[in-house]
């Protein structure tokens, strides 16, 4: 079996990870990848949103499945470009990534659906004089939101009515609909679910750490670090989750003629009736998917290419390892607004089943690359440099593997959150 998977970050090094340790032995393939992925699949240089590049690309390898990780080329349709040649893509077409890439779109769909979320009020270019009335119809604490793809970095949530109106006159301004939402209270879920029309299969559940640094502090960025499963979610959660939010939009999409076919990430809070939408991503959510991936036994590669031939329904159920798994992000200096890059990362251990170093922004710094080289030297390339995955047999086992991990790891002026995972480990998180 030939895979193809197209991205660059530590999401797309998770994903070639599980893929590598599936049965059939895929031979795997990345586009356009990262230097850290060089021991797994072949890379190949061509940019997530180049359609006709990637129809060669996959054409050349004669790829049996392609596997699209980032956001990008599914809103501009390039799962649309590969299905059209034949391949079996997982991932939407461009009009059901459209539950991502535009959150007007999303609410009307959870209206259609009777979905619970944020009450919202949409602002287009040119309406800067209406912004101070949405403002008086929102807050104490304001929600302003890019109506478009962010990369997880166009919300501001904030008391502060200056701040939450300069926030909505950059996204005017840079040509965007801006959107104003209700504050949702209670802890927040990232539940996965593989989509196939109208079957729903969930993965474990996790939560995502947004902001910047400790204690929630800081901006928000694309994700500092997450943890699975979640120990004070209730034992149906996911159930409701999956009754409540999940099969009635993909239910939705069908009657609307747009079926949805790959990964619906729903972005949760959990207020005191249960579960309220935050936002959809159409695909694999980054950095949740490094630890949701590790604890999963079913094999990779089947199951996504039973949703991207339109079988799951026909597949057996999930199977996960017992235990826990944390992912800490490495981020670069000045991470989001603008990271350093080109220092040179030392320290990285050697892997070991329990704790693992995936690669997201880095790029080689010298010549040994592949199997069987010389251990390659790496430099950063990105604001989200390496994602520290730790497993163990309960939470508080798989963080001390991470961190253990992590602290030996050195990048010049970078940092990364010490509390991931904590809150839930510390009993501090509540219904």
């Amino acid at each position: 079996m030939k895979i193809l998977v197209i991205g660059a970050g530590a999401r797309e090094h998770a994903l070639l990870k599980g893929l590598s340790a599936d049965p059939v032995r895929p031979e795997l393939h990345v586009a356009p990848g990262n230097a850290g992925m060089a021991g797994l699949a072949t890379i190949h240089d061509v940019p997530v949103t180049d359609a006709g590049g990637l129809v060669t690309l996959a054409r050349s390898v004669a790829a049996d499945l392609v596997v699209i990780g980032p956001e990008a080329p599914l809103v501009a349709g390039v799962a649309d470009e590969l299905r059209a040649e034949g391949f079996a893509v997982f991932g939407p077409s461009a009009k059901a990534a459209r539950l991502e890439g535009s959150k007007a779109f999303a609410k009307d769909v959870m209206a259609a659906a009777g979905v619970r979320t944020a009450r919202a009020r949409q602002l287009a270019p040119g309406a800067e004089a209406e912004v101070d009335s949405a403002l008086d119809e929102f807050g104490p604490t304001w929600v302003v939101k890019d109506d478009g793809l962010a990369g997880g970095k166009g919300v501001v949530v904030t008391p502060d009515r200056a701040v939450a109106r300069a926030h909505a006159e950059e996204v005017l301004a840079a040509g965007n609909p801006v959107l104003f939402e209700s504050f949702l209270t209670g802890p927040e879920v990232s539940l996965f679910c593989l989509v196939d029309g109208e079957t729903v299969v969930p993965l474990l559940p996790a939560q995502d750490h947004k902001r910047a640094y400790d204690d929630d502090k800081g901006p928000n960025t694309g994700g500092m670090g997450a943890y699975c499963p979640l120990p004070w979610l209730p034992s149906d959660g996911v159930e409701r989750i999956v009754d409540e939010v999940c099969r009635p939009v993909a239910a939705e999409m069908v009657r609307r003629g747009e079926p949805y076919s790959g990964l619906l990430y729903a972005g949760l809070v959990w207020g005191p009736e249960g579960p309220a939408v935050v936002e959809f991503n159409a695909r694999f959510g980054d950095p949740e998917t490094q630890a949701v991936l590790s604890l999963l036994k079913t094999p990779l590669a089947g199951l996504l290419d039973a949703v991207a031939r339109g079988t799951l329904a026909e597949h057996p159920a999930l199977e996960w390892e017992d235990g826990a798994a944390v992912t800490v992000v490495l981020a670069a200096e000045g991470y989001p607004a603008g990271p350093r890059k080109g220092d040179a990362i030392s320290g990285l251990p050697e892997d070991t089943e329990d704790a693992y170093v995936l690669h997201a922004g880095t790029a080689a710094a010298g010549s040994g690359s592949g199997v069987g080289s010389a251990a390659p030297e790496f430099v950063s390339a990105g604001g989200r440099v390496l994602s520290v995955v730790g497993k163990g047999a309960d939470l508080a086992e798989a963080r001390e593997r991470a961190y253990a991990l992590l602290e030996g790891i050195e990048l010049k002026g970078s940092f990364y959150r010490h509390d991931i995972g904590a809150a839930a480990l510390e009993g501090r998180i509540s219904l």
